[in-house]
């Protein structure tokens, strides 16, 4: 990697994108890089609940659509994500987690960052999915929630397969995925992602994985 681009890296920070499967500890794991590169860890969810929240014009798009139990349109959720990433925390590096999720979305968020830089790696959490259905079975008998059987969480895993393959194979093609194995300790794995980012010279500034 030449030595201006990974100035350009340090001045600019990271862009990122995470993926991961129910259960993969996804959620956690973007915390922890949002901190370690000092970057804001963007959610859609997170966005849609902070637009109903504060009942703005587009949170109240959003709700009607919640309300009717439809998903929200591609169209809207780049509203969201655009004015977002507009922010002037995201002026450093953002990590985005839960867009894009559809090809349109992929293609909407390269002209978002056309003009100073597209996104530098996708993280992709992998795991065994008999263990992640082990972990979440448990999980859920520990909360007692019945409800959430085997078969209901092994559909979530199918759904998010069958969802997220067209967009992993996207920037698979573009060479930006950096596969972890998610499964282990929230500080192994999230070591794990440190290292495999800094082999693409996406370091931490003073971390010796990063030299």
């Amino acid at each position: 990697m030449s030595g201006s681009h990974e100035e350009t890296n340090r001045e600019r920070g990271a862009r990122l994108l995470i993926v991961g499967p129910p259960g993969s500890g996804k959620g956690t794991q973007a915390a922890y890089i949002a901190e370690a590169f000092g970057i804001p860890a963007i959610s859609t969810g997170d966005i849609f609940r902070h637009h109903i929240t504060h009942k703005t014009e587009l949170g109240l798009k959003v709700q009607a659509i919640v309300d009717a139990g439809d998903y929200v349109p591609d169209e809207l959720t780049n509203q969201l994500v655009a004015q977002r990433l507009s922010e002037s925390d995201c002026a450093k590096g953002f990590l985005l987690d839960g867009y894009p999720r559809t090809a349109d979305q992929v293609r909407f968020l390269d002209e978002l960052l056309a003009q100073d830089g597209a996104l530098e790696a996708v993280v992709r959490l992998t795991a065994d999915e008999d263990e992640l259905v082990r972990r979440l079975t448990h999980r859920a008998h520990e909360q007692g929630r019945a409800d959430d059987t085997e078969e209901a969480i092994r559909h979530r895993q199918n759904v998010y397969n069958e969802q997220t393959a067209p967009i992993i194979d996207i920037y698979r093609g573009r060479g930006l995925l950096v596969e972890v194995d998610g499964i282990g300790g929230v500080d192994e794995v999230a070591a794990r992602i440190r290292e495999a980012l800094a082999a693409r010279g996406i370091g931490v500034a003073g971390d010796p994985a990063a030299a």
